[in-house]
């Protein structure tokens, strides 16, 4: 559908430091009226999706935005008109919330969703706020195995949520045992584990899911059976394929110049804002960064930022 089909809408992911975020009900009168949504509204002719947001959330909550990063942009087919989300996540405002056109707020948290009915197009976001801004790749090759497993509790301990196993030089029987293992670590603390590459494994060992290689991304016909499913892309062309294959995140890398592959071209900041822009699905950071890019990351339209050494 050609761009100027679509209503452009801004929306806000506000969300306070202890996970929580803002869903509105909209008032009686309007179209959806009793549905919850996240605040935002049209993008009037000549405004930016931000000067958008930062309007709206004025005029409907009564507060100036500080802190908002571009995340997801959706588009929805409603009965009545096909809509482009463009979602932004707030971190920071100031002024005490006021319900100017008096609507409803509820303050909810990712996983456990208390208000109903919500908008059909709000489904896949309330799915992608269930992921953390740290996805972590394994480094047992690099640091021996019972020494990793002993950092990954730790980090575990520490809130770690989201662990990739990727251990391309292990045998498939010592990757079956120490996928177990790590499994066990990280549900005990209600952490999610992805294997990469491996469906079958995955399935065996009782992992949340798959990281697709680039190869598999490019051959693959439809999703695989698992809960959550990731791809490594990187380039533009393979985050579209990923977004067709329904996949839940992305990684594009790498980011930054890379211990792994010192004088390999990278994408640098800028190209990965621009191949990140407008995803419909999370997109991760990786390569070359450490825990103090995270910041950087969000400014260029990440979900957040995925780490191999610095990770442990």
């Amino acid at each position: 559908m050609p761009k100027d089909k679509y209503v452009e809408v801004s929306a806000a992911v506000l969300q306070r430091e202890d996970g929580s975020f803002l869903l509105a009900q909209r008032p009686a009168g309007k179209i959806w009226a009793g549905y919850w949504e996240f605040p935002g509204g049209k993008i009037e002719p000549g405004e930016t999706a931000l000067h958008a947001l930062v309007r709206e959330l004025k005029e409907e909550l009564g507060i100036t935005v500080q802190s908002a990063y571009p995340w997801l942009t959706r588009v929805f087919t409603y009965p009545h008109a096909t809509v482009r989300l463009n979602f932004f996540r707030v971190t920071a405002w100031a002024g005490e919330l006021h319900p100017h056109e008096g609507q409803q707020f509820s303050w909810q948290y990712p996983a456990q969703v208390a208000v109903n009915p919500v908008l059909p197009a709000n489904a896949p976001i309330l799915r992608a706020l269930q992921l953390p801004a740290l996805y972590a790749i394994s480094n047992a090759a690099g640091l021996g195995e019972e020494e990793f497993l002993k950092r990954l509790q730790a980090r575990l301990d520490a809130g770690l949520r989201l662990v990739q196993l990727r251990e391309k030089d292990l045998a498939r029987e010592e990757l079956r045992v120490l996928a177990q293992r790590v499994v066990a670590l990280a549900h005990a603390r209600a952490a999610r584990v992805l294997l990469n590459g491996d469906v079958a494994l995955a399935q065996e060992v009782g992992a949340d899911g798959v990281q697709l290689t680039s190869s598999q991304l490019k051959e693959l016909k439809v999703r695989p059976a698992v809960d959550w499913c990731a791809a490594s892309c990187h380039n533009a062309e393979e985050l579209r394929r990923a977004e067709a294959l329904e996949c839940d995140f992305a990684l594009l890398s790498p980011v930054l110049a890379t211990l792994s592959h010192p004088g390999a071209p990278h994408l640098g900041w800028e190209k990965f804002a621009a191949i990140a822009a407008g995803a419909s699905i999370p997109v991760y950071a990786l390569g070359g960064l450490d825990r103090s890019d995270m910041q950087a990351a969000w400014q260029h339209g990440a979900h957040g930022i995925s780490l191999l050494r610095q990770a442990w």
